[in-house]
């Protein structure tokens, strides 16, 4: 080694560290507020990179969503055993909206924020599709967004069981199908002992508004249910109650029932034939329902009885008045008494608007002082028993909103309040013996279940 280089490296290194102790000496002489600045400073700094790297991170992006918007917890049975697509999201990603009166499928999307360019697209997706289009107040919807505000998914609850689906296929593509929840079916029973009102013996045995209607319906060829109720009459009912993962969420069909009145039995049995008909009979295979309807509207009481001898209230003079006069509010649907063909709509004198149904060779029932006729009633039109073929008004000589309905026997007025009634058709010769299996079952349980409440009274 040279002096030279000896040299160097000696002055080297006593520059570096003549530099590094003039640092030490610059530091080492600041104040202390110096250090709380170029802290403060520092903290700053931390805070911004933080919020930036949050901000752009795609895992925690909020994403945009309706306003409005509450989850709507699914059925956790239901989704458990249902088609896969309702496996494919959790009830956690689905927001429920309800659905206004006034609503139609384009102002429900605005509603909630949603583009009106996925309509003809959710539309197209398949047969069911169309249901969108019939939205009811009420009703639920559940929306799926994905991250960025678009749609992947809707349902439209139908129903308690059934489900549209509707999923997003492709950018323009949607697919569609109708998902039955599974649903179970327990029978259940009911009894009371007319006091008061129908209704109330009803409320008091726990029996809903439709298993009541669906037992006056039953039992409506034989009672009247306005004008032949006395105290202490009685009644039971059998009838089916609809279950989803636990919970009741409607009633189904009556399967036998019993009324007692005026001290007359009436027992009904429910039996679907082969081809998948049902109906209701009496124990001995008759069939319950009668070829036609002694009161074809829902009336609040009897204005005008069939009398020969009556004295019109318009005209006030003696006129046969050869039909029953129903008071109901203007507007009340009439139905069609029977099976039958229309012969004559339109005016016919004092009768005002008027339908005159024909009913094989024999039978003829006319309807008058109508408001106004329905779609159906044209004539030369064939109507089906219970159809809706007008609306009851006061049109013609009449001097309050009634209907009046007449009932002819080979061109004969006979009183639709006494005339026997020809029944429709009982059970089939080939299956008697299966149906009396079935109804001896049924009227054991109906039996049954009435000495088990009995015993728990």
């Amino acid at each position: 080694m040279t002096y030279q280089k000896v040299k160097t490296d000696y002055k080297t290194a006593i520059l570096a560290k003549s530099s590094t102790t003039a640092k030490i000496t610059r530091w080492a002489g600041l104040k202390p507020w110096h250090w709380g600045l170029y802290l403060a400073v520092g903290i700053t700094v931390l805070v911004t990179i933080g919020q930036t790297i949050r901000n752009d991170s795609p895992q925690i992006k909020q994403s945009k969503q309706p306003s409005e918007l509450d989850i709507l917890p699914l059925n956790s049975l239901a989704i458990a055993n249902a088609d896969p697509p309702l496996l494919r999201h959790s009830a956690a990603e689905w927001h429920t909206h309800k659905v206004q009166s006034g609503d139609n499928l384009t102002f429900f999307f605005k509603r909630i924020g949603l583009s009106a360019h996925y309509l003809p697209h959710l539309l197209a997706s398949g047969p069911h599709a169309k249901r969108l289009q019939n939205l009811m107040p009420g009703q639920m919807i559940q929306i799926h967004l994905d991250a960025t505000g678009e749609l992947i998914a809707l349902r439209q609850h139908l129903n308690h069981t059934q489900v549209l689906h509707i999923e997003r296929q492709s950018p323009n593509r949607f697919t569609s199908q109708l998902i039955e929840l599974p649903a179970e079916t327990r029978i259940n029973f009911g009894m009371a002992t007319i006091e008061g009102s129908l209704a109330a013996a009803a409320k008091k045995a726990q029996l809903s508004a439709k298993v009541m209607a669906e037992l006056a319906d039953i039992f409506a060829y034989d009672i009247d249910f306005a004008l032949d109720l006395r105290p202490r009459d009685r009644f039971k009912v059998l009838y089916e109650e609809i279950f989803v993962d636990g919970s009741k969420v409607g009633t189904g069909p009556i399967l036998a029932a019993e009324f007692r009145t005026q001290g007359k039995v009436y027992q009904a049995i429910r039996f679907t034939d082969t081809q998948g008909n049902s109906n209701y009979y009496t124990p001995q295979g008759k069939s319950l329902k009668k070829a036609f309807i002694r009161t074809p509207v829902n009336y609040t009481r009897i204005s005008s009885h069939f009398n020969l001898t009556r004295k019109h209230p318009v005209l006030h003079k003696i006129r046969a008045h050869k039909g029953v006069d129903y008071a109901a509010p203007h507007g009340t649907p009439v139905k069609a008494a029977g099976d039958g063909k229309v012969i004559f709509t339109g005016t016919k004198g004092g009768y005002g608007n008027t339908i005159i149904l024909q009913h094989g060779t024999q039978y003829s029932t006319l309807y008058a002082h109508l408001a106004r006729f329905s779609p159906q009633s044209c004539q030369g039109c064939n109507i089906k028993q219970g159809e809706i073929i007008g609306y009851v008004g006061k049109s013609g000589l009449a001097t309050g909103n009634h209907l009046h309905f007449e009932f002819r026997v080979n061109g004969e007025h006979r009183d639709p309040l006494t005339v026997t009634l020809p029944n429709a058709q009982g059970i089939l010769p080939n299956l008697r013996s299966q149906y009396f299996v079935h109804a001896s079952a049924m009227l054991n349980l109906l039996e049954h279940r009435e000495n088990v409440m009995l015993a728990a009274q």
